[in-house]
């Protein structure tokens, strides 16, 4: 199964949703706090400076945020990367 990595906030209503998503689709993911110094650095880094969260990466491509990631869904492409029926 595809690795999902998430960089987020505890505060963050988008954050929320996008991991609401993944866990009613029964996707794993891992979170990381961007609210620690060195893990907003690396975020920072791997989008090219995008400093909203959440900030999602599926194997480690760039897919977006929350927004991006509902799009993935209603599409229906996020059923396909994980071969979701």
């Amino acid at each position: 199964m595809s690795r999902v990595e998430i960089y987020s906030t505890k505060l963050c209503a988008h954050c929320w949703r996008a991991k609401d998503l993944l866990d009613s689709q029964g996707i794993s993911y891992t979170e990381i706090d961007a609210s620690e110094p060195s893990k907003l650095e690396k975020m920072l880094t791997l989008t090219g400076g995008v400093q909203s969260v959440p900030q999602i990466f599926i194997d480690g491509h760039h897919i977006g945020g929350a927004n991006e990631l509902v799009a993935l869904a209603r599409s229906g492409e996020l059923k396909k990367l994980f071969r979701l029926d």
